[in-house]
């Protein structure tokens, strides 16, 4: 290791002669986030995919670390770069952001390719580092392989792409701009209200050149994360305020988990009685069975919740950025004079919805003052008797829906259902896309702060099995279980090689509905008849016809040729004991499972009275749409401004 405090003799002493790859990789391999008494390496590690505009620049330095230091700054192999990020963006949530990995890719399409992952890392708040290759600062080889040209401005490349989608960006164009451009990037990456995809494009040439670095550049450096108390007027007109609600409800966001704030919100609910609605990041706030917990609000959420958020004369948003999954396309909080209490770390957020009652502060230090500032007081009896009804029928509900009906295909909740039963309260459930995220928020009954890992700020397509790999390697002592639909695995199985050659162990529940089974159902909602959302054969049958073939593949051959052990759960009566069999079998293997599970995408989850605006053509020949248009206006009526 750099020794903490160097004795120099001369200007020499003090300065170490490395390239600029060198240099930022020793320099990350020596930070450090400090969270109260938590103390851990910001940069776990390295993933990387190399070629021309990086094997001479970070591969090389990678490499000469491994030799001189090995284990300071670990590297690992990826199949694909946006798988990289994602990897990366599930290790941070199960660090409640407090690490992440770096992802180098080379120029042009390595680099490309994981503009998805950076903009799903800044989409949910999530910490990454990417480093992406960029082309010749010095241009004297111009244009160079994979280099875009465009004559309007000959310096615009792949890498400026990532401008929009990250939280910081820069490109290292001379050498000693290395220094204030690293140091800049770890402060966004460590800062709860900034942090996202962080950038620093690296041109091949200069990744490669030599410079003298400071020494103290290189040592160990801490970034303490700040936990902002709330100020106190803003937390007495809240207080206030929230004392003469009469029927007050709480949203959780991910913001309650990535502060820590688990205790301290169910210390306020047990305190207060005011009842808990959770949005897909803050599943896991509170635990399923707690008699205040009403499960997820909003379009995908519970009746129990959706009912109360309907009636709530006060909302207390709790880290959350209310997307409009959260608030049903603010339809969800309907009580004339609604009023929201915004605790957020981040202005931005704590400011939505046009707010008087902003607390820019840290979650956990917030609930626990208002903890003590509301002693004694509770909600009214009869409003606690109202929480308690609403969340024993939903349960109720949520428990017919999950039953085995011994039909010959596995309704989608049935599958949830038997899953769910097999699983251990500590294992982790990753899921991004399709109809799933809808069904688990609804289904889902989590007994663990971290148990539930649904990517739903961008609900990407391909990130269950690379994010679980992350999730997995975040936390080694759990079992990860992926569930994804046939239409997200085909997205991005590849990683499922990465999972057997690092030998992590990752349970996939592969639900096969042969399409896009909730781009089907919405587009039924919105009068489309399913059209363009099933796997068929082209030949020449009519889209949605009966007659129309499946296309004959075999997923689960697909996972056996990576080396991964398959269980194949054959339809049938017995499916959901069959599966729930598979899971435990999988759970005792010490290597990567894939279950293959068929599924009916027909037979849906039950409705939570939530609602999602997704236009409906405003003119149309197909009696279909006519009808979906004319139930759009109505749902639209509901719709407020929420001017708090």
């Amino acid at each position: 290791m750099i020794p903490d405090t160097p004795t120099p003799a001369s200007d020499a002493s003090r300065t170490r002669t490395m390239t600029v790859a060198q240099a930022l990789m020793t320099f990350l391999a020596n930070q450090w986030t400090v969270d109260g008494d938590i103390r851990e390496r910001t940069i776990a590690g390295t993933f990387g995919i190399f070629g021309h505009g990086n094997v001479a620049g970070i591969g090389q330095a990678l490499l000469q670390l491994h030799t001189d230091q090995p284990g300071l700054m670990p590297y690992h192999q990826a199949r694909n770069e946006q798988a990289m990020v994602h990897q990366a963006v599930g290790y941070a949530r199960m660090h409640r952001r407090r690490a992440t990995y770096a992802a180098a890719a080379s120029v042009g399409p390595g680099a490309a390719n994981m503009l998805t992952g950076a903009a799903l890392a800044t989409a949910n708040r999530l910490p990454v580092l990417l480093l992406p290759s960029d082309t010749f600062a010095t241009r004297v080889a111009d244009p160079v392989l994979q280099q875009l040209e465009h004559p309007h401005d000959t310096g615009l490349q792949v890498t400026d792409a990532f401008r929009p989608v990250s939280r910081f960006f820069d490109r290292v164009q001379r050498p000693e701009q290395l220094f204030s451009i690293a140091l800049a990037a770890l402060r966004v990456l460590t800062d709860p209200a900034e942090t996202g995809a962080v950038t620093i494009a690296l041109p091949e040439d200069v990744q490669a050149e030599t410079i003298d670095v400071p020494v103290e550049f290189l040592q160990p450096r801490e970034w303490h994360v700040r936990r902002p108390l709330p100020e106190p007027e803003e937390l007495a007109r809240a207080v206030a305020v929230i004392r003469g609600a009469r029927s007050p409800f709480i949203v959780a966001g991910g913001g309650v988990l990535y502060s820590g704030a688990e205790d301290a919100l169910r210390t306020l609910v047990e305190q207060t009685g005011i009842p808990v609605g959770a949005t897909q990041a803050g599943v896991g706030s509170l635990v399923s069975d707690h008699p205040r917990y009403l499960g997820g609000v909003g379009a995908t959420g519970s009746t129990a919740s959706n009912r109360i958020a309907a009636d709530a004369d006060v909302v207390i948003g709790v880290g959350t950025r209310y997307s409009d999954f959260t608030t049903a396309s603010r339809s969800a909080f309907r009580r004339a004079g609604v009023r929201f209490v915004n605790i957020n770390v981040a202005a931005f957020d704590a400011y939505k919805h046009g707010t008087q009652l902003p607390i820019v502060a840290d979650a956990r230090r917030t609930l626990d003052a208002l903890s003590d500032a509301l002693a004694g007081h509770s909600v009214d009896p009869a409003y606690a008797q109202r929480i308690a009804a609403e969340k024993a029928e939903w349960v109720s509900v949520v428990e017919s829906a999950v039953a085995p009906t011994g039909a010959p295909l596995l309704a989608q909740a049935e599958i949830i259902g038997a899953v769910n039963a097999a699983s251990d309260p500590t294992d982790v459930l990753v899921q991004a896309a399709g109809s799933l995220p809808g069904d688990l928020h609804k289904l889902w009954r989590v007994r663990d702060p971290l148990g539930y890992h649904v990517e739903y700020a961008f609900s990407t397509m391909g990130y269950e099995i690379a994010g679980g790999l992350g999730v997995r390697r975040g936390a080694p002592d759990r079992d990860v279980l992926v569930m994804v639909g046939d239409g997200s695995y085909l997205m991005l199985h590849t990683e499922l090689v990465t999972a057997v050659a690092e030998g992590l162990k990752i349970i996939v529940v592969l639900v096969q509905n042969h399409g896009y089974a909730s781009i089907g159902h919405l587009s039924e909602t919105v009068g489309s008849d399913r059209f363009g959302t099933a796997y068929r054969m082209a030949d020449g049958a009519p889209e949605g016809a009966a007659a129309a073939r499946h296309v004959p593949i075999d997923l689960a051959a697909n996972a056996r040729s990576y080396g991964v052990d398959v269980i194949e759960v054959p339809p049938g009566p017995d499916a959901a004991d069959a599966l729930r069999a598979a899971v435990r079998a999988a759970k005792a293997s010490p290597t990567t499972t894939l279950i293959h599970v068929d599924a009916d995408p027909l037979r849906y989850a039950p409705d939570g009275e939530g609602w999602w605006d997704v236009p409906v053509a405003a003119h149309a020949t197909l009696e279909s749409t006519v009808r979906a248009r004319a139930e759009y206006e109505l749902e639209r009526r509901r719709q407020r401004p929420l001017l708090g």
